[in-house]
């Protein structure tokens, strides 16, 4: 991990594979205030929940190479000191069945793409002020 963490700003874990979405989410959220800390893939994803402190919140896509993001969010759960560690998935896919399952696997909320900046930050930053 090569992402300076400065204690005085929220850290995000993120989960994206797209390059463009990532390198958009990086953008708004560092301009909102936050460190990111993003994984391309599920494999790294599941390697840093192993080996990093629990981040502020988790920003998970559900469809990635090797590790699915319901896998990663059960990974997570099964982690006690994760438990109090808010997870939004943000994907394209809207099928209401995959909402229900990742609400109900321990997702605090599902966002999906394309998504508009100011509500994806607005989302988040309601999970901090509750976490506080």
């Amino acid at each position: 991990m090569d992402t300076p963490i400065d204690p005085k700003k929220p850290v995000l874990l993120m989960a994206e594979d797209q390059e463009v979405t990532a390198s958009l989410v990086k953008f708004v959220l560092a301009r909102a205030g936050f460190t990111i800390i993003h994984a391309e893939d599920g494999r790294r994803m599941h390697a840093l929940v192993d080996q990093i402190p629990p981040p502020d919140i988790v920003l998970l896509d559900m469809m990635l190479p090797f590790f699915s993001g319901l896998e990663l969010l059960a990974h997570i759960r099964h982690k006690p000191e994760w438990a109090h560690v808010p997870v939004v998935m943000l994907t394209a896919d809207g099928a209401e069945r995959d909402m229900q399952i990742a609400l109900q696997s321990g997702a605090q909320d599902y966002i999906l793409k394309p998504f508009n900046p100011r509500e994806l930050t607005t989302r988040l930053q309601r999970f901090l002020k509750q976490v506080a």
